[in-house]
C-alpha cells in the first residue's frame, strides 16, 4: 500500500486497541463496512466503499481529525477534552458504548471525604489537563496560593495503585463498573465528567467532496446504534383497549395497528426501548394484551 492508494478516499480513524476497539469493529460490521486488516498494518482499504480505515491510539484521534489529517474518527468524549480539541472537532453522533465516568477517588478508610479535603494535596492521573482544570477551579475557590495548590502528577497506567504505594492522596481516573477501584480500597468523592464514545469529524473539513460519503456512513452507523437501543414489540389487544395499549407502546412516531379476522381485536407493532421491555410487557399483560412477542433489530433507519 502506498500514498496513491489512499488518494481521494475518506480516511476513518478507529482506536487500534483498548476499551473502544472491539465495539468499533462490531459497529463497522453492522454498517457493512467491509475490510481485511493485514497483520501489524494500521491502514487498510475498505472493499465496498471509497474509504480507508486508519487504526490509531484513541488519544491521537482528536488531533488527527481536528487538523483534517483524517476525515472521520471514533474516540471518547474525555479524550477530546483532554487533547483540548473540542473547538476543532464536531461531534456527529453519540455511539452509546464506552460509557464511563471520570471520577476523583480516594482511600475509603482514609481521612479525605470531599474534594475540599483533597485540595492542596497530591493527585495522580492520566488526565493531566482535565484534572488540572478541575482542581485549578477548586484551588481558586479555596484561595490556595502557589505552594499550597493541588499537585497534579501524571502516570500512564495502573493509576489506582498510586494511593496504596504512597504516591498520591487521591487519583482522577475513568471508572466503568467501579470494581477495580473497590478492589484497590478506593471510593469516589466527585465526578469530573460523564463520557462515552462519539463519532467526530473536523470542524473545518479539508475534503468537501467527501461530505456525501460522510453522511452515508453516519446514517449507517446511526442505524446500528438505534438497532441496539430498540426492539420491535408485537401483540394482540381488544380494540376497546387500544388507547391504553398505545399509551404504553407509542413507538417513535406512532404504532402500526392492523385489523384481525376477529373485528373486536387488533394487532399492534411498535418500537420499544430495549431497557424498558420487561416493564412494557408487564403493563401490556395488565390491560389484557395477548401473544406479546419481542424481536431484536439487526439494523434500521430511524
Amino acid at each position: 500500500m502506498n500514498a496513491d492508494s489512499l488518494d481521494g478516499r475518506l480516511l476513518f480513524a478507529i482506536p487500534k486497541k483498548g476499551r473502544l476497539h472491539e465495539k468499533c469493529l462490531e459497529l463497522l460490521s453492522g454498517a457493512d463496512i467491509q475490510f481485511r486488516r493485514h497483520h501489524r498494518l494500521d491502514v487498510c482499504l475498505v472493499k465496498n466503499h471509497n474509504i480507508a480505515l486508519v487504526f490509531l491510539p484513541a488519544s491521537d484521534i482528536p488531533s488527527f481529525v481536528g487538523k483534517g489529517d483524517v476525515d472521520l474518527g471514533i474516540t471518547g468524549q474525555d479524550v477530546i477534552l483532554e487533547a483540548q480539541m473540542e473547538s476543532h472537532v464536531a461531534e456527529v453522533l453519540k455511539l452509546g458504548f464506552g460509557k464511563c465516568a471520570l471520577q476523583i477517588q480516594v482511600p475509603e478508610a482514609g481521612p479525605i471525604k470531599s474534594v475540599e479535603d483533597l485540595a492542596g494535596k497530591r493527585v495522580v492521573t492520566s488526565f493531566e489537563v482535565l484534572a488540572g482544570q478541575y482542581f485549578g477551579a477548586v484551588d481558586d475557590r479555596l484561595h490556595l496560593a502557589q505552594d499550597s495548590r493541588t499537585k497534579i502528577e501524571y502516570v500512564g497506567g495502573s493509576v489506582e495503585a498510586a494511593c496504596a504505594l504512597g504516591l498520591a492522596d487521591g487519583i482522577v481516573d475513568l471508572v466503568e463498573s467501579g470494581d477495580t477501584m473497590r478492589a484497590a480500597g478506593l471510593h469516589a468523592i466527585a465526578t469530573v465528567l460523564q463520557t462515552e464514545a462519539v463519532l467526530i469529524k473536523s470542524s473545518t473539513p479539508k475534503h468537501p467532496a467527501l461530505e456525501p460519503l460522510i453522511k452515508l456512513i453516519t446514517s449507517r452507523i446511526a442505524g446500528v446504534v438505534a438497532a441496539g437501543r430498540y426492539v420491535i414489540c408485537e401483540y394482540n389487544v381488544l380494540r376497546a383497549r387500544l388507547p391504553a395499549a398505545t399509551a404504553i407502546t407509542p413507538g417513535r412516531r406512532a404504532p402500526t395497528v392492523s385489523p384481525l379476522e376477529d373485528e373486536d381485536w387488533v394487532a399492534v407493532s411498535s418500537m420499544v426501548e430495549k431497557n424498558k421491555v420487561a416493564d412494557v410487557m408487564d403493563q401490556l399483560v395488565t390491560i389484557g394484551a395477548e401473544d406479546i412477542l419481542i424481536f431484536n433489530l439487526d439494523n434500521c433507519r430511524v
